[in-house]
């Protein structure tokens, strides 16, 4: 046996359902997907370095093409899941977004896989037995033994629906890594240990300060400064592209929807005694846009990528006025016709006489005069279902200042504040509200902001209760809104948004842009 040796470690991360190199909302070409950096695959193969693959998570939900599989074309294999398969990943970790079509579907994906699904922390109830399975994979490179422990980000009961998840436990990461670790270690000898963990960083890498809300959903720089034994920390959830060292643990998070592909090299040597140890590692990631798109997994999609997209052209209904997006800012500085409109469908098939929303992208283009399913699933591009949650006035003007803080003001002008744009953009967690008249000061300080808010003309008490409908994620407090977290259900609508309002424009034929401007900004320069 040779007395040194190199590993290549390759990771592909939340890639919601991105397989084709191209954008649902208007079919333009696109450098991401998973049939790009499958061609990134194949050539670091043909290298000859002994090679792990590992996927960390958010594989199964985020495009139509995941969609339509989800909800229209379940009874065939999961595309996603065929794709992995043709490139012989080794091992998946299972992501938040995995639950949220169903424990079921779920299941069924990973019955499908010629590979294990990981997850150490994520638990059957009320034990310590890993739910999926297998919490670790334990594979020879090369003569080599790596360990890839599975970690999954313990947040997810903060977002999911009850139902999908109410079987197990979720654990918390950094506790379980150090068990497992242990076990990895002493009782299989391994001579790598890889955590693969479906979270992001908490803090600076190279400062080590805080960069967020402390609630637990992140918490990779605490694997790296108090799990012992660690030599390399695949991340992902935060959509980064990151490639960090820390406390001599490798970092590493290659962004989202395939745009890149994460890469860690290993170099080992031998000692007399036969074991293995690493003596240096390099981190880097490698882009979709050098790629052309790999034929074989174009081919694997075809036929369910050709049933999504006779779906998204399906006309379904009519609008009449403007429900166009032209100015993403301008959309969130002043009630605009297309957030009322979701905000009105919410109000109606909750029942809810106050309710909130977001516009969650920047791509999000509102309603022409035809409305097809593409218009939907581009403008509301998450699966959430809908709950109503009673709340108190204080509680809606901790939220509203919240909102309010999503806008910076610097020399007059107003852009997004780096809390709602940095490590990535979170336009998603900015809400516009129905139900009630409100305005944001914007020459005030953050967290005093909010100079008006009624309903119907009087002003919200501070200790009244009030029923407001918002998105399952907001009303577990997800997106810092601890205001909402814990708060007494008045209804559940277990309907995906996007349904409703397909549903809402199908049983109308032609809808009409409103706006009641029932809310305002006031910029620095109208205050002076």
């Amino acid at each position: 046996m040779p007395a040194t040796t190199k590993l290549v470690l390759l990771e592909t991360s939340d890639l919601h359902g991105a397989v084709m190199p191209l954008r649902y909302a208007d079919n333009a070409k696109a450098e991401l997907g998973l049939a790009k950096i499958a061609s990134l695959i194949r050539q670091e193969r043909s290298k000859g370095l002994p090679l792990l693959l590992v996927d960390n998570g958010d594989l199964i939900q985020g495009t139509p093409f995941a969609y339509y599989h989800a909800r229209m074309g379940q009874m065939s294999p999961n595309p996603m899941v065929e794709c992995l398969n043709a490139l012989s990943y080794d091992a998946a970790v299972i992501g938040n977004h995995e639950f949220n079509y169903g424990l079921p579907f779920l299941q069924k994906a990973i019955r499908e896989s010629s590979f294990p699904w990981l997850s150490a922390n994520l638990v059957r109830k009320g034990t310590q037995e890993p739910f999926f399975g297998q919490p670790y994979l334990v594979k020879e490179l090369a003569g080599v033994k790596v360990g890839v422990l599975g970690l999954t980000t313990w947040y997810i009961p903060n977002w999911e629906n009850p139902a999908h998840i109410r079987e197990l436990d979720f654990l918390d990461a950094v506790d379980t890594a150090r068990r497992w670790v242990r076990i990895l270690r002493e009782e299989q000898d391994v001579d790598v240990v890889v955590l693969s963990y479906h979270g992001g960083l908490e803090r600076d890498p190279e400062t080590g300060e805080l960069t967020e809300v402390e609630t637990g959903e992140n918490q990779g720089y605490r694997l790296c400064m108090e799990v012992e034994g660690v030599d390399v920390l695949l991340t992902g959830h935060q959509h980064r592209e990151l490639v960090a060292e820390i406390n001599g643990v490798t970092v590493i998070q290659p962004g989202s929807a395939g745009k890149l592909l994460g890469k860690v090299t290993l170099e080992l040597s031998r000692s007399d005694s036969g074991r293995w140890t690493v003596t240096s590692k390099r981190g880097e990631w490698i882009a979709a846009e050098s790629a052309e798109a790999d034929p074989g997994i174009a081919e694997l999609a075809a036929a369910c990528e050709a049933e999504t997209q006779r779906w998204l052209d399906t006309p379904i209904g009519r609008t009449t006025g403007d429900m166009r997006i032209t100015d993403p800012m301008q959309a969130r500085l002043s009630d605009h016709p297309m957030i009322e409109f979701i905000n009105r469908v919410q109000m109606e098939a909750s029942g809810a006489p106050i309710s909130n929303t977001a516009l969650f992208d920047n791509s999000a283009k509102g309603f022409g005069e035809y409305v097809t399913m593409r218009d939907i699933v581009s403008n509301y591009i998450y699966p959430n279902t809908l709950k109503v949650i009673r709340v108190s006035g204080q509680d809606i003007r901790d939220a509203l200042e919240v909102n309010a803080s999503y806008f910076h003001v610097e020399n007059g002008e107003v852009g997004v504040s780096p809390a709602f744009s940095n490590p990535k953009p979170q336009h998603y967690n900015y809400d516009m509200w129905e139900g009630i008249e409100y305005e944001f000061d914007l020459s005030r300080p953050v967290g005093q902001r909010v100079v008006k808010l009624t309903q119907d003309g009087k002003p919200l008490h501070p200790d009244a209760s009030y029923d407001v409908v918002m998105n399952n994620y907001r009303a577990g407090g997800g997106g810092n809104y601890p205001m909402f977290k814990g708060k007494p259900v008045v209804k559940d609508i277990p309907t995906d948004v996007s349904e409703l309002m397909a549903n809402y424009i199908l049983e109308r034929g032609t809808v009409e842009a409103s706006l009641n401007r029932n809310w305002r900004t006031v910029l620095p320069a109208e205050t002076r």
